[in-house]
């Protein structure tokens, strides 16, 4: 049997294409995703996040996002799955924290609302999550065996855990206690800035926080994304780990790719390498 075959449903392929929208606190980004190249088709297409971000007025947003990009030729089917990449923690669907949105998200059914608001099935997934899956699937982790983590370094440290190809969701690494701070609040790329401090200073910070993961977990791989993996030669060279580190390479592709990759497991669950 082919493996992008789903064994209870016979015959069910994933769908060649996949539209993936990716909610940020400033902007809300979406795109048509080939799924066998892992690339978005076309043009990304951005719209600023509403402020404030409430439920209903971000659900709006996406549902405008979709409708554009629907209509463009080559635009996957109404009967195919929308994947959302949401800053929060995701359980079973619903927004169980918020973070640069509005926090009334908070125990909202996000899967439920969007599929209402857009008429079409969605499936919303934590934005870190969304990229550390992208990155195993197509970009610096593909075909690496065992434990893979993805540490996204922005506004706070996001982080995805991946095993075997299998994410386990929902992993806040960045909010490891270390020495008494949160993680993220001592080596965040927001932090970094807020002290003014150096490259070199900046990773004696993060072989702290990057040896204590290393010592819970013992990874495989270390992933680190965030827009700052574009300066990580300033920094990663620093770092002395058993564990090999490596910048992202799908950049700022990887939430829309891996919200669209997402909802096409979903669809066909067997579909997992």
């Amino acid at each position: 049997m082919p493996k992008d075959v789903d064994k209870k449903k016979p015959g069910r392929k994933l769908p060649a294409t996949v539209i993936g929208v990716d909610i940020g606190g400033t902007g809300i980004k979406g795109g048509i995703v080939d799924l066998a190249k892992g690339e978005i088709v076309g043009e990304r297409y951005r719209i600023p996040t509403p402020q404030p971000a409430t439920p209903e007025a971000v659900a709006g947003v996406v549902a405008e996002i979709v409708t554009e990009l629907s209509s463009r030729p080559g635009g996957p089917a109404a009967d195919v799955p929308v994947g959302v990449t949401f800053p929060a923690i995701i359980q079973h669907g619903v927004a169980r924290s918020a973070a640069n949105v509005d926090k009334s998200w908070v125990d909202t059914d996000v899967d439920a609302l969007f599929t209402r608001v857009l008429g079409r099935s969605v499936h919303v997934i934590n934005d870190a999550d969304a990229a550390g899956l992208a990155e195993v699937r197509y970009g610096a982790g593909k075909g690496v065996a065992g434990t893979v983590l993805v540490i996204t370094l922005g506004t706070g440290i996001g982080s995805a855990f991946i095993f075997n190809g299998q994410l386990v969701p929902n992993a806040e690494l960045g909010h490891l206690e270390i020495d008494g701070h949160d993680a993220e609040s001592k080596a965040s790329a927001v932090a970094r800035e807020r002290d003014g401090i150096d490259w070199d200073e900046y990773a004696v910070r993060l072989q702290r926080y990057f040896s204590h993961v290393e010592f819970l977990f013992s990874p495989e791989l270390f992933i680190v994304g965030g827009g700052i993996s574009k300066r990580s030669a300033e920094y990663l060279p620093s770092l002395n780990l058993r564990t090999r580190i490596v910048p992202a390479q799908l950049k700022n592709q990887a939430g829309i790719v891996g919200g669209a990759l997402q909802a096409a497991l979903l669809l066909s669950p067997s579909s997992t390498k």
